[in-house]
Order: structure tokens, then C-alpha cells, then sequence
């Protein structure tokens, strides 16, 4: 997957994460924690591949 497609995909599960964090359900707000990390991983892997270009 290139640049924006990583980036695209960061956005989604950080907008999802903070969606579920509103949640009661402590569960639920810790699942929602650690898929907003992911998408934040996921941006930054796509900033990385803009710089060293999407072959890595």
C-alpha cells in the first residue's frame, strides 16, 4: 500500500478509535485506545514512505 493509501487507512481507525473510546464500556475504550494507536502508526508509516518513497 503506498503514502496515502497508509495514510488514508490511519485516519479511519484513529477517527474509529476515538469513536469507541466514547463508549461505557471499559472494554470497548480500551479496544478503542489501541486502534487509535494503530492509525497513528499507520500515518506515520505513510509519512516515512513519502520520504523514502513507497519501495521500502
Amino acid at each position: 500500500m503506498g503514502e496515502l493509501g497508509d495514510k488514508i487507512k490511519g485516519n479511519i481507525n484513529e477517527a474509529i478509535g476515538k469513536a469507541k473510546q466514547m463508549s461505557n464500556d471499559p472494554e470497548t475504550k480500551a479496544d478503542g485506545a489501541a486502534q487509535e494507536a494503530k492509525g497513528k502508526g499507520e500515518q506515520v508509516k505513510g509519512k516515512v514512505k513519502g520520504l523514502l518513497g513507497d519501495d521500502i
